[in-house]
């Protein structure tokens, strides 16, 4: 049930109601997976704003071939046309990102009740906030609700991770980037935020 609902606002009522069992049992049982590190549960961000927010965290299965395992997905071509795809390219970046960090930084999603979204923040110890949004396809384009949720947290830097290689600029504040070069460049701020600590 949590792969079907991979990448989306965990409803512990409707999973409750479904298992047949309490929320608080269900509640139960997904803490006891994120301490076995095998669900992430991702937190909203909270901006000063006065646009209402969505409270509720998302839900992930933390390895993408788990989750395909689990939908029964046995191969590539499969995984191509099966609408799961573009949540379990979202859940495989952030699981990347979030495990060559070598610091203490915030996680987390913004969304509003409007529609404007990010993927994924991150707040680092120095106060610098990144936003990514995640796209499966090799030529992304910047949706609506990214550009209006830049707009609310005004991020240092904001990128949209794409499917392909590479790093180029979409406007003035933003990039597309390959997940490879977004590793690169995670990194490279954790250097220099571990430099500037010093």
């Amino acid at each position: 049930m949590i792969a079907h609902s991979q990448g989306q606002l965990l409803n512990s009522s409707r999973l409750a109601e479904n298992l047949a069992l309490s929320s608080p049992t269900v509640n139960t049982y997904i803490d006891l997976l994120v301490d076995l590190l095998w669900v992430r549960r991702l937190k909203p961000f909270y901006a000063n704003t006065k646009k209402r927010l969505i409270k509720t965290p998302k839900i992930y299965i933390r390895d993408s071939g788990l989750t395909h395992a689990l939908l029964g997905i046995v191969d590539y071509n499969q995984l191509l046309g099966h609408p799961i795809l573009g949540v379990s390219f979202e859940g495989f970046v952030i699981e990347t990102l979030l495990s060559v960090t070598r610091q203490k930084l915030i996680p987390s999603f913004y969304r509003t009740s409007a529609g404007a979204e990010i993927d994924l923040l991150l707040e680092f110890s120095q106060g610098d906030v990144w936003a990514i949004e995640i796209k499966s396809g090799v030529m992304p384009k910047k949706s609506k609700g990214f550009h209006i949720a830049i707009e609310d947290v005004k991020p240092t830097k904001a990128f949209i991770v794409h499917g392909g290689r590479g790093q180029y600029p979409m406007d003035e504040n933003l990039d597309a980037i390959g997940l490879p070069e977004m590793v690169q460049a995670l990194n490279n701020k954790l250097r220099f935020n571990n430099w500037v600590s010093l």
